[in-house]
């Protein structure tokens, strides 16, 4: 089976001529499905912008690149699209519709997947945040919501749909430990029943000991990659380099 993403010499800059910056360099990975990958690293050390290449919402520059088996140098728009609709993204921001209830921001995942996967969609939407906590906040718009209660929506609207992979940008800093625990445990999940692939960049301690893999950048090269296994007598994962 294809991996789930595949880069290998990876390069990417911001700005043009004498205020060109180069932020990745020389990006080999092979991530394979059913892994929750970790990124981390200092601010600036290039995580984002690796995110945001591999989850098809920035253009490819240097290298090469396959998500899900299609090479990211090579496919037009219209493929780009499709490649998305497998995919599943956790941004920092929430960005739910303030006019729209919990459910129906969560529904908003399925819209992109034709009326079939919007067949008695308030089931599996109401099971998705009954799991993740949110049972008694369905019915409730944004502007009723803690920071941590519309994170927990806009993750249940990434996840809805199955996606074959997720790309997760801090998915747990605005939430407390027991509901952060809950979300890398679905994740984890998703990992062993479905083959799901997660990716996710964080600084979060308690999602990098509950990562199968932790890849560290440091000024735009990943200088680090290490496998966890068996948790250690402390509780947290022993880590083997890759």
């Amino acid at each position: 089976m294809d991996p789930a993403s595949q880069s290998d010499g990876l390069d990417y800059s911001f700005g043009n001529g004498d205020a060109r910056t180069q932020v990745l360099f020389d990006i080999t990975l092979r991530i394979e499905r059913g892994e929750v990958v970790v990124l981390k690293g200092a601010s600036g050390s290039g995580k984002t912008t690796l995110l945001t290449i591999l989850a098809c919402l920035r253009a490819m520059q240097g290298g090469n690149a396959q998500v899900l088996g299609y090479d990211l140098f090579e496919i037009d728009d219209a493929t780009r699209i499709e490649v998305r609709r497998r995919l599943g993204f956790i941004f920092q921001a929430h960005n739910l519709h303030d006019a729209l209830t919990a459910m129906q921001n969560v529904r908003m995942g399925l819209e992109l997947h034709g009326r079939k996967a919007m067949r008695n969609w308030q089931d599996p939407v109401l099971h998705l945040l009954t799991v993740l906590g949110l049972e008694d906040r369905a019915t409730y718009k944004p502007r009723h919501l803690s920071g941590g209660q519309k994170q927990r929506v806009a993750i249940a609207r990434a996840l809805i749909a199955n996606p074959e992979l997720v790309f997760a940008d801090e998915p747990t800093a605005a939430l407390d430990a027991e509901n952060g625990r809950r979300v890398i445990e679905i994740l984890q999940r998703l990992g062993r029943e479905r083959g799901t692939t997660s990716v996710i960049v964080t600084h979060d301690q308690r999602v990098i000991d509950m990562a199968s893999r932790v890849l560290t950048l440091s000024h735009g090269c990943i200088v680090s990659d290490i496998s966890q296994t068996a948790p250690s007598a402390d509780g947290h994962l022993k880590g083997t380099a890759a």
